[in-house]
């Protein structure tokens, strides 16, 4: 007997499951999982970029990716997991093209965070303009991070992923995680505190 997944018990069916139906030729067990990550992987790919335009770009290029090499995720890790890695990379792949084009170094710290994402419903005007200036000043200090410590902390904060998740996607130690994520924070306080301040 053959069983269509409505939206209300997909979210029930693991990850597993619907990887074996898509082995199995179900296209549609694909479509249920790239739509169950779909927010979390804009999330990771916003906080890289900075821009909305490019983090849904990065978001539909690492999909793309993601499609074309399924076959390669062997489960070592989780799904989750693996398409994030591809969704980062895209996005960094993004990122480095977009620096190269633009003019030297000003243009593209400046239009960080230019985009905001959506005010919550509900709230005050002034809580809106607030949350949207907390939101770029995180941007631009996001984007003095070192390449790899910028990753790191996305895909955790982000991402959701645990230190361990994070050292397999990368393939570094869980110290090195640590590390990164140490120095990240570290850094990201002196650039933000003195807007916290004033």
């Amino acid at each position: 007997m053959e069983c269509s997944t409505t939206s209300h018990d997909a979210s029930s069916i693991s990850d597993e499951v619907l990887l074996a139906r898509f082995a199995q030729g179900d296209p549609h067990a694909l479509d249920l999982l790239f739509s169950r990550y779909r927010a979390l992987a804009y999330r990771v790919a916003y906080r890289l970029l900075g821009q909305e335009a490019d983090a849904l770009d990065a978001v539909q290029e690492g999909f793309i990716n993601a499609l074309k090499n399924i076959q390669r995720f062997q489960g070592r890790s989780t799904f989750k997991t693996w398409l994030l890695r591809v969704v980062s990379n895209a996005a960094l792949d993004l990122g480095r093209k977009r620096s190269r084009r633009e003019a030297y170094g000003c243009e593209s710290l400046g239009s960080l965070g230019a985009e905001d994402e959506p005010a919550m419903p509900g709230r005050e005007p002034s809580f809106g303009m607030e949350q949207q200036d907390l939101r770029r000043q995180l941007d631009l200090a996001l984007a003095t991070l070192p390449e790899a410590q910028r990753q790191t902390l996305v895909l955790h904060l982000e991402g959701e992923l645990s230190y361990r998740e994070i050292a397999e996607l990368l393939q570094i130690s869980i110290g090195t995680v640590m590390s990164r994520l140490f120095y990240a924070r570290q850094r990201l306080k002196c650039v933000l505190t003195p807007c916290v301040e004033s």
